[in-house]
């Protein structure tokens, strides 16, 4: 089979359709998590932790900048090490993992509740019902 044959074969499956349907809803997703954190939570918790506060722009100085810089003019002059946009995106993450949990749990307890139907009863097969015929005419 040629290569090309195989990869319309792959991407035929229903699955890869699938799969490139989640990336797609997962990266929009992203963008609302991004925001929920970036515009709700990291304001909260800086007003929480002493008002000014701008985790994004925290960062160690590896070339002797200034720490008063913002932390792109400071990765101009040299190295940093950008702990506080380490911490957002960590949220971020935390926030995300927490929310795809609170929904795959949900899907869990729904699909629980669907009523179970009953199995049906085994179908004898038809020499089976005759042997029984036979043995229970003989009995009498």
């Amino acid at each position: 089979m040629s290569m090309l044959q195989e990869f319309k074969t792959f991407v035929s499956k229903g699955n890869v359709i699938d799969l490139a349907v989640g990336v797609i809803i997962g990266a929009a997703f992203n963008k609302i998590v991004e925001s929920l954190v970036g515009d709700i939570v990291m304001p909260l918790l800086t007003r929480i932790l002493g008002g000014g506060l701008d985790f994004s722009n925290y960062y160690i100085p590896l070339n002797g900048q200034s720490t008063t810089l913002a932390l792109t003019e400071a990765k101009k002059l040299g190295g940093v090490i950008a702990y506080g946009n380490f911490i957002t995106i960590s949220l971020n993450f935390l926030i995300m993992a927490f929310v795809i949990f609170q929904m795959v749990r949900l899907f869990n307890k729904l699909k629980k509740e669907e009523p179970q139907a009953a199995p049906a009863p085994a179908v004898t097969p038809e020499d089976i019902v005759l042997l029984r015929e036979i043995r229970d005419s003989l009995k009498k």
